[in-house]
């Protein structure tokens, strides 16, 4: 689509200003995911199972009060609305949750830094496979260095510093972030885009339901000596990082190209990296540190894209 050119500038901008306070907010989820796992017996699906439905309460709070909104809007196919709900829903759970697994299992630092590290290769290559989108040079060459980064990272430390189930559940967690991205981007070519409230809302519900048996086999309540710790720890994580911050992500992610959506993103790994650090003790190697060098390099090479897309003549 070719946005006006009188509205794209500040519709981009303000597309990136959303982009980075979710991807702020975001660098800190693995942060406090962690320290609920160190206070509790929770695990993965049922952080992921309250994440959900937590949202969708806020959500569903926040719309009593939100002044309605009327949209000029073609009446759009129910097939694709089901699809991009159900498809959005499925790609989130699935991203979250083995996010939360692998967080678990090697880290916050390393699992952020891969999870979004793969992401915009598995955007780049999907979005060249299912949409036509040109990945250019410069793509291929951020592929390549995305994934030498990968392999530093995986390969280059010692035993037991980098779990290799976790870096697997990190690399199903970008599948699945990648697939709703692309998913978005179908269906709103083809006549079915959708609000970003609404879409939240909706993507949410349909994400608490997939991960309930899935939480209730693994169970439900966490066992803890210090519930109201865990608790507000859940509801920062539920409000700020997930009904808040999400429907900014998905605002902020109409507005602009995925590949520069992926470059304004970068900050969550590099904040996660720092607060595991800094705060949970976790330790950087020298091969973490050069393949998370490359991994965040070779996205950023893309960083021109932004710039292209600002200018008043830009096409999306």
């Amino acid at each position: 689509m070719t946005p006006a050119p009188v509205t794209a500038p500040r519709s981009v901008r303000r597309g990136l200003a959303y982009l980075a306070f979710a991807a702020i907010t975001w660098g800190t989820t693995g942060a406090a995911v962690e320290i609920i796992y160190r206070s509790s017996d929770f695990g993965p699906m049922a952080v992921s199972f309250w994440r959900f439905l937590t949202g969708v309460a806020l959500l569903l709070a926040a719309s009593v009060v939100r002044p309605a909104r009327k949209l000029s809007r073609t009446p759009q196919p129910r097939g694709r609305r089901v699809l991009l709900f159900a498809g959005t829903g499925v790609g989130l759970a699935v991203f979250q949750t083995a996010y939360f697994a692998s967080v678990q299992d090697t880290g916050p630092a390393v699992g952020t830094i891969v999870t979004l590290g793969a992401a915009p290769v598995f955007t780049a290559g999907g979005g060249r496979m299912f949409l036509g989108e040109r990945v250019g040079h410069g793509g291929l060459l951020a592929i390549c260095g995305a994934l030498t980064g990968l392999a530093i990272l995986v390969l280059g430390n010692q035993q037991g510093v980098v779990h290799p189930v976790g870096v697997a559940m990190a690399l199903l967690s970008a599948a699945g972030y990648a697939a709703s991205n692309l998913l978005g981007r179908w269906t709103g070519r083809h006549g079915a885009g959708e609000d970003p409230y609404t879409l939240t809302m909706g993507s949410f519900a349909v994400g608490a339901a997939v991960m309930l048996p899935l939480a209730w086999g693994e169970g439900l309540l966490p066992h803890t000596a210090d519930l109201s710790h865990v608790v507000l720890l859940m509801l920062y994580v539920a409000t700020v990082t997930t009904a808040l911050a999400y429907p900014l992500y998905f605002a902020g992610a109409g507005a602009v190209r995925a590949a520069t959506a992926s470059v304004v993103m970068l900050i969550e790994p590099v904040g996660a990296a720092v607060l595991a650090v800094l705060f949970l003790g976790e330790r950087l190697t020298a091969a973490t540190v050069i393949g998370t060098a490359l991994m965040l390099a070779a996205i950023a090479a893309i960083a021109g894209l932004a710039v292209a897309e600002s200018r008043p003549n830009a096409t999306d």
